[in-house]
């Protein structure tokens, strides 16, 4: 089966007409990931708008979520997974707090650290929300990859990425 060129095809040809001594497989790859990240950036901020998140503010609940009862971790921690400074934790914690998603309190073992735990109400919103945001990658893989094909695809990131260091 031929695939149906795409835009970055017409780039890479484009290349090769001015450049033929470039090799632009490097450039097809990343500039499909490229857009294949934007595309699904968009599509994941319309799945988490309903429950008043955004993908950033996604991260941080489904952080908590992920470390299990009772969703509490450090603000260091959380900024260390999710490589954020803590200035920009600080202002997605405000406003997670303020919507009512989680709470800080001081930790019990260090009186000058907080902890944030997950409330019960974010940890309803993040719920519903991991599944929405799942439905809108399983539909795009669906659309374009079987069961195998996707598997597949899962692997060749993965090496890309330990290649990479990422």
């Amino acid at each position: 089966m031929t695939a149906t060129p795409d835009p970055v095809d017409a780039i890479t040809a484009q290349w090769a007409a001015v450049r033929p001594d470039l090799d632009t497989v490097p450039m097809a790859v990343f500039g499909r990931v490229y857009r294949l990240t934007q595309t699904m950036a968009e599509r994941m901020d319309r799945a988490y708008a309903p429950f008043g998140i955004s993908r950033g503010e996604f991260d941080v609940l489904a952080t908590l979520r992920r470390s299990g009862e009772p969703y509490t971790l450090s603000p260091r921690q959380l900024s260390a997974t999710l490589m954020l400074t803590t200035g920009g934790m600080t202002g997605r914690l405000d406003k997670l707090e303020r919507a009512g998603l989680l709470g800080r309190s001081p930790d019990p073992h260090d009186r000058r650290a907080l902890r944030v735990t997950l409330s019960e109400r974010g940890l309803r919103v993040v719920d519903e929300a991991v599944a929405a945001g799942l439905a809108v990658q399983r539909e795009a893989l669906e659309a374009a990859l079987d069961e195998r094909e996707a598997e597949q695809l899962t692997g060749l990131l993965r090496k890309l990425l330990h290649a990479t260091g990422a």
